[in-house]
């Protein structure tokens, strides 16, 4: 499979980088450049259980393709965030349902630095996504 063209943007330069200090400077670069959402739009209904930090996703099908948006206030975890939205723009319902995160963010070079809260987080924000699936 194909990666999308941020998700292969952002492999390239995280597979580049020299190490962690490297690694977690792009980390908050990625995160700086994640659109924010309208106050609005970070409510109740759009925020994540199961995330220590306050993370919002909202989600649009365009012709059988996902696209999503988040945010959260936690700077790292919009780095990660913007990681993960990188990975899962324009796929597909089967797509979505079979990506490996933790797949995706050794291919990062991140999983090392990813602590069982934060993984847990993602993992929820994943959870997430796919129940728009249904």
């Amino acid at each position: 499979m194909t990666l999308p063209a941020a998700a292969d943007m952002a492999l390239q330069a995280f597979t580049a980088a020299a190490g962690w200090e490297q690694r977690a400077r792009l980390l908050m670069q990625w995160g700086e450049r994640l659109p924010a959402l309208d106050p609005g739009e970070c409510c109740e209904a759009n925020r994540v259980m199961g995330c220590e930090s306050r993370v919002w996703l909202l989600a649009e099908r365009v012709d059988g393709h996902w696209r999503f948006r988040a945010s959260s206030d936690a700077r790292l975890l919009r780095g990660l965030l913007a990681l993960l939205l990188a990975r899962v723009d324009g796929l597909d319902d089967t797509q979505l349902a079979n990506l490996d995160l933790a797949d995706w963010f050794a291919q990062l070079g991140l999983s090392r630095q990813l602590s069982p809260s934060r993984n847990n987080g993602l993992q929820a924000v994943l959870q997430r996504m796919r129940e728009y699936l249904a």
